[in-house]
């Protein structure tokens, strides 16, 4: 038998506490008291883990900050397993696009931290993209990749806009154009995937 799971830290309830009233109901409308309330401590016992708002708020994004996890499937199924990854988070409830470019946009660019950890997760992806186009023999890969990230961050806004998505697999369709004019073979790599509606709430 496992054993169970290790009790989380204080550290740990307090970050997970902001991270989901941060992305759910926006880090301006949330404050240091509402985390500390949700969570049955004083303000003053939050400060001991996170000396300030904005220290909370680097560590809610650099916690977000996940890095792709390494793959067997070949490169073409990789890119394009993206947009059905995507498809899925959009189905989901409790999704609020991406919470990196809520931030910028919630707090401004003139937010230095904010906006370096934002742009490194940006980038993260893009090079992501990059290296299995590499891997592929893409001769304009990071020019490519470049494309490959606006098209996902373009069916992140229509579907936060439309409720609706099948914006993720209208993106594929268009990352498997891009990828056969660089002369990759999608074969069926991109077979639609089963239409998905978000649940109506009970």
């Amino acid at each position: 038998m496992a054993p169970p799971p290790a009790p989380q830290t204080m550290k740990e309830r307090i970050l997970e506490t902001a991270d989901k009233l941060f992305y759910l109901q926006g880090i301006r409308a949330v404050g240091v008291d509402t985390i500390a309330a949700e969570i049955g401590i004083s303000k003053r016992t939050l400060y001991n883990h996170f000396p300030s708002k904005d220290a909370l708020i680097a560590a809610y994004l650099e916690r977000r900050f996940v890095h792709a996890s390494p793959s067997d499937k070949p490169p073409a199924e990789q890119i394009l397993g993206t947009f059905d990854s995507l498809e899925r988070r959009f189905a989901a409830r409790d999704f609020r696009g991406c919470p990196f470019v809520n931030a910028v946009a919630e707090l401004g660019p003139a937010d230095r931290a904010v906006k370096k950890i934002a742009v490194a997760f940006k980038e993260s992806r893009r090079l992501w993209f990059r290296d299995r186009l590499n891997e592929l023999g893409v001769t304009e890969a990071d020019a490519l990749a470049t494309q490959l990230v606006l098209l996902v961050d373009g069916s992140i806004a229509q579907d936060l806009v439309r409720d609706d998505p099948a914006m993720a697999r209208a993106a594929k369709e268009a990352a498997k154009v891009l990828l056969r004019n660089a002369g990759v073979d999608v074969g069926d790599a991109g077979k639609p995937a089963e239409k998905r509606r978000k649940p109506t709430p009970q």
